[in-house]
């Protein structure tokens, strides 16, 4: 496998355990270099992190012919602008959740990574986990009969009201950070991952500011949403920001013959999956090993050294894959009556 030489995108705080720490581990991937508006933020990045090359611009670095591929943790507003700058430098890109400000711009980036033949993966890190495999193999196999409801929680801890994931300009709202994790999960588990509509039946925000201007033109504090999908399969979740408390992140399936519950599968490296089936409890397990984090920069590499997922949804997690997602965050929005971020 040739060396994979990542630049970073700013200096966001889920770099270093996204990116950096599983670089570490990851043989014949090095993060050589990082980009933030103020050269002097991004020198004292680099000198922290051992990071050879630093930039005081995106441009500078999505210029650079050293580097193969770019990690985007820009806040949400960013990843489809960014990201369509990365696939026109002729990069590899691993963008951060969620893909896209909105279904529209994703499909934008989705088109632009199949006409450049690029790996573009969304950092949809919990799907490339053993433990998440084997509750995906558990439920689409046949253990549990045939799937009828999904539920899925998630919740964050946001102590700061002046955090950027509270800002609707750019592109904030417990949907696009924490929702869309559920989305995907639900996805996965009804077997909705390829072609197939998937039916937003109701919503509910409680919104950040009640009096924006225009109306619902705010951030989401809270979302629930009803889903169906192809097949009967009912869906259900809950995202929220809170000021206090703990983080939450959990999937619950119920089947004809019986049920699943995961624990903490977001961080899956952390969680426990528990099944049933006939009363009988036929899974009670724990992960151990390396990270989702270390599992997903794995599985780019791969994709990239192989010639796969290049946005024709060849992986996962591709460009072609976020659209979907992207979309039933739109009509869950639109639902709820709050408007799209733009």
């Amino acid at each position: 496998m040739l060396p994979l030489r990542i630049g970073t995108l700013g200096t966001s705080r889920i770099a270093t355990p996204a990116l950096l720490e599983p670089a570490a581990s990851v043989p014949g991937v090095t993060v050589a270099a990082v980009a933030a508006r103020d050269w002097s933020r991004a020198e004292a990045f680099a000198l922290r992190h051992g990071i050879p090359a630093a930039y005081g611009s995106y441009d500078e670095l999505l210029a650079d012919p050293d580097i193969d591929a770019i990690y985007n943790p820009l806040p949400n507003s960013l990843h489809g602008p960014l990201t369509l700058k990365a696939i026109a430098a002729g990069k590899h890109v691993l963008c951060e959740k969620p893909f896209a400000s909105n279904a529209a711009q994703a499909t934008q980036v989705a088109d632009a990574a199949a006409a450049a033949g690029l790996v573009v993966m969304e950092a949809m890190h919990y799907r490339h986990h053993p433990l998440v495999q084997r509750l995906r193999d558990l439920v689409l196999g046949g253990a549990l009969g045939p799937v009828q409801h999904i539920q899925a929680w998630t919740t964050f801890v946001i102590e700061d009201p002046d955090d950027i994931r509270y800002d609707y300009d750019l592109a904030g709202g417990a949907l696009m950070d924490g929702g869309c994790y559920a989305i995907d999960c639900l996805r996965m588990l009804a077997g909705a991952d390829g072609s197939g509509e998937i039916t937003v039946t109701g919503a509910l925000a409680d919104p950040w500011d009640d009096a924006a201007d225009p109306p619902g033109a705010t951030a989401d504090r809270a979302m629930a949403v009803r889903l169906g999908f192809p097949g009967g399969v009912t869906g259900w979740f809950d995202s929220a920001f809170t000021r206090t408390g703990e983080f939450r992140a959990e999937v619950h399936v119920s089947g004809r013959d019986g049920q699943a519950w995961m624990q903490n599968f977001i961080l899956a490296h952390q969680g426990r999956l528990m099944a049933t089936k006939d009363g009988t409890v036929i899974a009670d397990e724990r992960a151990t090993g390396d990270s989702t984090y270390v599992w997903q920069l794995r599985a780019f590499a791969a994709a990239i050294a192989d010639g796969s997922g290049s946005g024709s949804g060849e992986v996962a997690t591709s460009a072609a894959h976020a659209v979907s997602t992207m979309q039933v965050i739109d009509d869950a929005y639109r639902a709820a009556g709050l408007r799209l971020r733009d």
